[in-house]
Formats: structure tokens, sequence, C-alpha cells
């Protein structure tokens, strides 16, 4: 499934690009970007269009603060959430009770995307591999539904039964950006990611609806 995330700050913007699209094609993401400027607006506003919704902002505190903070966001209509799986057992054990009766599913976040080997060698004192492979052990755990990943790290993954991946870091094309740890859409899910987030390559495009056409062709 493919995952198109909506980083706008802006209303009119963020709603012209979900209405180049199509909910049986995709999902939408709203990052911090957009729910720090127009949350509650804009997940209404793509609910209504009909798509399923993804939440993503990698929420990472105690899991008392973890747990009240995503009581209040299941009232929206959301689909998926984010965390850090870095804030721990407890923490992701916590997001766990708060969306329980819920048809939210929660995340657990690994490795940034932005990150590359040498990042995490400075960070966590071990690589980006060996890093995810270390939560995911917590994630499996803690039992939240899947993790976000590179897709450099999918086949840790797919080795897990229990969890679902969410895979950023896609890139239909080559591109020079802030991605370090990317794929194209057809081999990320030949590597056995579940979902896809895209962004830019389909928001910045000149044809936002044919973009995501040909993407969601290639896959099929």
């Amino acid at each position: 499934m493919i995952i198109v995330a909506i980083d706008e700050t802006t209303f009119e913007r963020a709603s012209e690009i979900i209405d180049c699209l199509d909910p049986k094609k995709c999902m939408v993401k709203i990052g911090s970007v957009a729910f720090n400027a127009i949350g509650h607006k804009i997940i209404r506003f793509a609910s209504e269009k009909g798509f399923e919704i993804f939440l993503d902002l990698k929420l990472h505190d105690i899991p008392n603060t973890i747990k009240k903070s995503i009581e209040g966001l299941t009232s929206l209509p959301i689909n998926m959430l984010t965390i850090h799986t870095s804030g721990g057992k407890d923490m992701m054990i916590a997001a766990m009770e708060a969306v329980s009766g819920s048809q939210v599913k929660v995340f657990g976040v690994t490795a940034l995307t932005s990150l590359n080997n040498d990042d995490t060698n400075k960070i966590f004192q071990r690589s980006p591999f060996e890093q995810v492979n270390a939560l995911l052990d917590l994630a499996e755990e803690a039992g939240i539904d899947g993790v976000v990943c590179s897709p450099h790290e999918l086949e840790l993954v797919s080795k897990r039964d229990n969890l679902l991946s969410i895979t950023p870091g896609i890139r239909p094309h080559e591109s020079n950006d802030d991605q370090k740890r990317v794929m194209t859409p057809r081999e990320a899910i030949d590597h056995g990611a579940n979902y896809l987030v895209i962004g830019r390559p389909i928001t910045e495009s000149k044809d936002i609806t044919k973009s995501l056409n040909e993407i969601h062709q290639s896959l099929t």
C-alpha cells in the first residue's frame, strides 16, 4: 500500500494535493509539519474524502504521558500512528494500552532514513542494521503492530512474523535530498515492505495524479 506524505503548512495546498489522490490507491500521511499547522482540520478533510490516515508524529516520552497523548489522538479518524521504539518497552506497552478497543495500529520508528552508517555509529555506537535489529526485539516484546524502517533493514523485519513494516525513503528515481537509505517502490515491495511512504516524488510533481498512478501501476 502506498502512503502519500502530506507535508504542507496550509490547508489550501494540503487539500489541493489530497484532491488529486485516489483513496483506492493510497493512504495519506499527516506528519508533524502538517499536524502542527492544520492538524485536526486536514485529518478530518482527508477522512471525509475516504482516505485512511497515517498520523506520523513519532511520539517519544514517559509511558504515562504517551498513554494520555495517544488516548486523545484516538478521537480523530486515524488508522495508524507512530512512536519511537527507543522510548523503551514500557512506553510501547503504554501506547498499545491507549489504542485498546480502537482501530488504530501502533508503529515504532527505528532509525531515521536521514541517518547513514557514520551517523548511527556516532549516536548509538553501532550500524543502522544493528540498531534496528535491537529495537525490533523490543518492539516484539512490547507487542506493537509494526515498525518504521528504511528499505535496507526490511530483511530484518521480514524475519519477524508479528511485525508489519512501514518504509520511508522510497524514491522512484535517483534523487539528491536528505534521505540517505533509499530504494525504489518495486525494490522495497520485493524486500517485504507492507506500506511505502512516498512524499515529494508525488506531491512535488507537475501531475500528482499521474505520478501516483504510475507508481501504483508499477506495483501491480
